[in-house]
């Protein structure tokens, strides 16, 4: 979905405009009270797993499904990623195909069979939680520790799908974060709703940060769900973020785009950089001007997700 989000969905309290927009939140609690009797039947010929999120916008589906398929890859499993065809969504289909092996299709349940077809024992979708059609083995929920669920409404008055207490129907929780105490006021609040819920701790790792000096000053664009994050990491690794564009998540960059960020940052003496995530949408006669951050995945405790994949896709439905 391509849009930028409101700024007070992310107020800690509702503001008037969140006020004003609540009885239309009613539309997504009648639609989630059908959606959530409807129950499906578990495929038995294939595991799937599901990550996904209740908030609207970056919480980092993408890296955290990339990471379980390597994960579930080391436990010798057939794994493959999948993602449902959305044109806006580019960006993630494209980093999924170039570090997992992904299926890419129309409709979820035709992606499974091909799985199937295929030989595969494990699917990992990124995203889909709010497709009732399937009953996933597995539902993963990610968190930005930043944002955590905004200022704790509906759609449209806030940036929730679901209300906070649906994480009572879901079997393990992402937060992402390097705030200790933001994520551990996140923690008790997620174990007094589900005390069994599964937690896991995660932060990004920039691999390729070595390539950026800290002498030099920046200008930063990016269309993703969470800039806000994006500028307070760099600005914890002491990156010089000197102007910065911000564009939709999903956006799709034009040459006009890309030749105004150029000009902008010719004019103001800065060098470039943008994520990963952006940087396959740019045409490639640009890259060499451009620099990006290679992000990765790091799992605080990862021997217990280990551990809790390994019982999970053993587990007979």
């Amino acid at each position: 979905m391509k849009f930028k989000k409101p700024e007070f969905w992310d107020y800690e309290k509702p503001n008037i405009f969140s006020y004003i927009l609540l009885p239309l939140t009613l539309i997504i609690r009648l639609s989630n009270l059908i959606l959530n009797n409807y129950r499906p039947e578990k495929n038995i010929k294939i595991k799937t797993i599901c990550v996904g999120n209740i908030y609207v916008g970056g919480t980092g589906k993408t890296p955290t499904t990339i990471k379980l398929y390597n994960l579930v890859k080391k436990l010798k499993h057939k794994v493959v990623t999948a993602k449902k065809f959305y044109k806006q969504e580019k960006d993630e289909q494209l980093l999924l195909s170039k570090q997992t092996d992904v299926i890419i299709g129309k409709k979820r349940e035709d992606i499974i069979n091909l799985a199937i077809k295929k030989n595969k024992d494990v699917i990992i979708f990124d995203d889909g939680l709010q497709d009732k059609t399937i009953d996933y083995d597995i539902k993963f929920l990610c968190f930005n520790s930043l944002e955590w669920i905004g200022n704790g409404k509906l759609l449209p008055s806030g940036p929730l799908r679901e209300d906070i207490n649906s994480l009572k129907k879901y079997d393990g929780i992402f937060i992402k974060g390097e705030d200790y105490i933001k994520t551990k006021k996140i923690y008790k609040i997620i174990k007094k709703i589900k005390p069994r819920i599964k937690i896991f701790f995660t932060h990004y790792v920039i691999s390729n940060l070595r390539n950026l000096n800290v002498n030099e000053k920046y200008l930063l664009f990016s269309g993703i769900g969470s800039p806000n994050s994006l500028r307070v990491f760099l600005k914890k690794k002491k990156i010089k973020i000197v102007s910065e564009i911000i564009y939709p998540d999903h956006y799709e960059y034009k040459d006009s785009d890309i030749k105004k960020i150029i000009l902008k940052a010719k004019q103001l003496k800065l060098k470039i950089i943008t994520t990963q995530k952006d940087y396959v949408k740019i045409p490639k006669k640009f890259r060499n001007k451009i620099k990006f951050l290679k992000a990765e995945l790091n799992i605080k405790n990862e021997n217990d997700l280990s551990n809790f994949l390994k019982e999970k896709i053993n587990e007979k439905n």
